[in-house]
């Protein structure tokens, strides 16, 4: 698994190994990550059949030897963050574009099974409706292209070289232990700091949430019966905006709405996002379990319980 030491695959392998998918009950797991400052090890508990790898996706030598000791790859190591995307975007390109070119090689002449996690912001925007899987992708963020690109190379991988590999894309994630680059957790950690959370434009963006367990158990089906050279999206089911998301953070920590700050959007803001998740649904049986009020109030519990899991300058 690349990107194990980050949020999602934290708690994937933390599923894992508590036996909570029964198709991997005895798996030996490996991890690969490089532990930049979206990977801790903290995240990471002790277990037998957990090894920890600290390595670079673009690292052939090092990508080579642990494929070829693996039956499957769950590809979760990426950039991800989109304001780290305008300000510099060259390092989304190297790892999400070209570690993912890195990785299906080393899995096609490896002859393995690749799970590729993307994201729904590879098409874009939508006004009304829900995207499906055949929609075109139309990426507006230099994040959301790097992603793009690197679903069709395992596109390519799948129609070029026979490799069996699937694609899935989800809605924002969010749960315990999300880095605070990300909007639940800075704006929860900001306001139990007593300091105020930026909100963009009119904060009318509106965006589908899907508690990072509920997305684990849905990669662990596609792991297990996916069916190889297609593509999953996986929807949260529950639609906010950012304004009302805001709210009911306030609500949660008692805190007043003079600890909003209203800043200037964000270039190229997305609308709306909004996937049709019946495909997976149908074919695999997935179904969110989690109601959002209630991951919302655990996940802001977890904070505030955790305050020095990131540093104050996170």
């Amino acid at each position: 698994m690349t990107g194990g030491a980050g949020f999602i695959g934290s708690h994937f392998v933390e599923g894992l190994l508590a036996g909570r998918y029964p198709a991997f009950a005895e798996a030996r797991i490996t991890v690969l990550d490089k532990l930049t400052y979206a990977g801790n090890r903290r995240n990471l508990s002790p277990h037998p059949r957990l090894n920890l790898a600290v390595g670079d996706i673009l690292d052939r030598p090092v990508v080579d030897g642990l494929m070829a000791a693996a039956d499957l790859v769950v590809h979760l190591a990426a950039e991800t963050h989109v304001d780290r995307s305008i300000a510099g975007s060259v390092e989304f390109s190297r790892t999400n574009v070209v570690g993912t070119h890195v990785l299906l090689e080393s899995a096609a002449r490896a002859g393995i099974r690749f799970v590729h996690v993307s994201t729904d912001e590879v098409y874009g925007s939508i006004a009304h409706g829900s995207w499906d899987e055949k929609q075109p992708l139309l990426p507006n963020s230099p994040y959301s292209a790097s992603k793009a690109g690197a679903d069709l190379m395992a596109r390519a991988y799948a129609r070029t070289h026979g490799l069996d590999v699937v694609v899935t894309r989800c809605s924002n994630n969010y749960g315990p232990r999300q880095h605070p680059e990300k909007l639940i957790p800075r704006f929860v950690l900001n306001l139990l700091r007593g300091q105020t959370v930026p909100l963009y434009g009119d904060g009318l963006n509106v965006r589908e949430w899907l508690h990072v367990e509920d997305h684990c158990r849905a990669l662990a089906l596609v792991a297990e019966r996916g069916r190889g050279g297609q593509t999953y999206n996986i929807g949260g089911g529950f639609e906010i905006s950012n304004r009302e998301l805001t709210q009911m953070l306030l609500d949660a920590v008692g805190a007043d709405a003079d600890r909003v700050a209203s800043v200037p959007d964000r270039p190229g803001h997305d609308a709306r996002y909004s996937l049709d998740s019946s495909k997976i649904t149908d074919e695999l049986g997935f179904r969110p379990r989690i109601p959002f009020a209630q991951g919302l109030a655990a996940t802001v519990a977890w904070y505030r319980e955790h305050p020095d899991w990131f540093t104050a300058d996170s």
